[in-house]
C-alpha cells in the first residue's frame, strides 16, 4: 500500500524548525514567533541528542529514568529525517525547502554532483567549502545571529572537530563556538555559558546514541548502555546549571529503525531502478533520484512497479505539491530535490553495496516518515536561581 499525500503533510504540526524561534521569543527577542508557547526564560539551554527518537526513548524508558522524569511531548523532525537537514532546520528556524539542505546527500549544481552536507564534500572526499561557500549557500540569518543581534549571549557547545565545518558555518554561525573533547567538557562549558550574561542561549550536541544505533541497531545492548550514560550526563548537566535559573530543552534530530539485510535493495544490481538515473542522492530510506532529461515519468513508473508497495514514489512536482519540503520552496533549491523522490515504509531501504558500502551495511537507518523516524522528543526542565 502506498502512502497517500495527506500523510505527507509533515508541517501540519510543530517541527524542529519551530523550536529555536520559540526559544528566542521566550528569551525576549522581538519579531520571533513562539509557536510552541514556551514560557519566558532568561537562560536557556537546548541539548540535541542525535538519533534519540520519541518512540525509541519511550520504548526503553527504564534505561533513561532522568529523561523520563522530565515533562515533554513529541514534535516532528521535519523532512527528510536526517541529521544535516534537521540541524539546518534547528539552526535557521526554516524547513528544508527554505534552507536548502534537502537530505544527507543532495545533487548540487555548483559541484556537478552529489554533496554530503555533513562533511561538505563531493566525489572522493573533495572539500567543497571553497567552491560552495557555506555562508552564501545558506544565506538566511541563523537563529544564533538573530539571538546575538537581540543582545542575547549565544554559545554553541559541540565536538571541537565541527568548528569551522561547512555545516557549522552554514546553519550554526553566530555567537561563540566552544569545542569539547569529552562529556566533562560539555558539562563545564554549558554551566559557564549560562552564567555568561543577563540573557543566554546555549546549544549543545551529542552524537553517540546515533553512532551506536547505526552500527548495532537502535535498542541493541550497546545502544541501551549508551542511553543510560547519556541519561546520567543530562542529569549532571542540570546539576551544573543549579543556581542559574535556567530552562533546559532536550530534543533530537530524528529517530531510527532497524533494516534487515534481506530488506535492502541494491540499486546497482536492479536495472528497473537504475536505468536512466544519472545521480542517486539522499540515503537508503529517502532517495533523491535524478534522471536523464525527460525520463522522470518513466523512472517514477518503474520505481513504483518495483517498490510502490513498500515506498512512496513521487515526482519532484508531486513532492513539492505534498509540502514535503515545507510550504514554500525557493526556486534555486528545486535542483537539490530528485526528479523522483522515494520514501521508505516499513523496513525497506535502497542501498548501493559497492558505491556506498559502509552506509549500506549499517542496520540502523533513518530518513523516512514512519513515526519511529519522524517523532522526536521535546523535554524540558528548570533549575533554581
Amino acid at each position: 500500500m502506498t502512502v497517500s499525500a495527506p500523510q505527507l503533510d509533515v508541517y501540519s504540526q510543530p517541527t524542529l524548525s519551530t523550536l529555536m524561534p520559540s526559544v528566542l521569543a521566550s528569551l525576549g527577542a522581538a519579531g520571533e514567533a513562539n509557536r510552541l508557547h514556551l514560557p519566558d526564560s532568561r537562560h536557556t539551554v537546548v541539548l540535541l541528542i542525535d538519533g534519540l527518537g520519541w518512540n525509541l526513548l519511550h520504548r526503553h524508558r527504564e534505561y533513561a529514568p532522568f529523561l523520563d522524569s522530565l515533562s515533554g511531548r513529541p514534535i516532528r523532525a521535519g523532512f527528510p529525517t536526517t541529521t544535516a537537514t534537521s540541524i539546518a532546520s534547528l539552526g535557521t528556524g526554516l524547513p528544508s525547502g527554505s534552507h536548502g539542505i534537502t537530505g544527507y546527500q543532495s545533487y548540487v549544481r555548483e559541484v556537478r554532483g552529489a554533496l554530503n552536507w555533513l562533511s561538505w564534500q563531493s566525489g572522493r572526499g573533495r572539500d567543497e567549502r571553497g567552491r560552495l561557500v557555506p555562508e552564501v549557500t545558506q544565506p538566511s540569518p541563523t537563529v544564533f545571529e538573530r539571538a546575538t543581534a537581540a543582545g542575547i549571549s549565544c554559545r554553541t557547545v559541540a565536538p571541537a572537530k565541527f568548528d569551522g565545518s561547512g555545516l557549522t558555518r552554514a546553519v550554526l554561525r553566530g555567537g561563540t563556538f566552544t569545542g569539547i573533547h569529552a562529556y566533562g567538557d560539555l558539562i563545564a562549558h554549558v554551566a559557564a555559558a549560562a552564567r555568561a550574561g543577563d540573557r543566554t542561549l546555549t546549544y549543545c550536541y551529542l552524537s553517540e546514541i546515533d553512532t551506536l544505533g547505526h552500527i548495532y541497531g537502535p535498542g541493541s545492548e550497546s545502544w541501551l548502555n549508551q542511553l543510560t550514560l547519556v541519561d546520567r550526563l543530562v542529569e549532571n548537566v542540570v546539576a551544573g546549571l543549579e543556581g542559574t535559573d535556567s530552562t533546559l530543552y532536550v530534543t533530537a534530530d530524528h529517530g531510527m529503525v532497524t533494516v534487515d539485510d534481506k530488506d535492502k535493495i541494491d540499486f546497482d544490481t536492479a536495472p528497473a531502478l537504475s536505468d536512466d538515473v544519472v545521480t542517486l542522492a539522499g540515503e537508503p530510506r529517502c532517495r533523491h533520484v535524478h534522471t536523464r532529461r525527460g525520463a522522470a515519468a518513466d523512472v517514477a513508473d518503474r520505481w513504483r512497479a518495483e517498490l510502490g508497495h513498500r515506498m512512496w514514489i513521487g515526482t519532484r512536482d508531486e513532492a513539492l505539491a505534498a509540502g514535503l519540503f515545507g510550504p514554500a520552496v525557493r526556486s534555486e533549491i528545486h535542483d537539490r530535490i530528485g526528479h523522483v523522490v522515494a520514501i521508505a515504509q516499513g523496513g525497506v531501504a535502497v542501498v548501493r553495496r559497492k558505491v556506498e558500502s559502509r552506509l549500506s551495511a549499517l542496520p540502523g537507518q533513518h530518513g523516512a516518515l514512519t513515526d519511529d523516524e519522524l517523532l522526536i522528543p521535546l523535554l524540558h526542565g528548570t533549575t533554581t536561581a
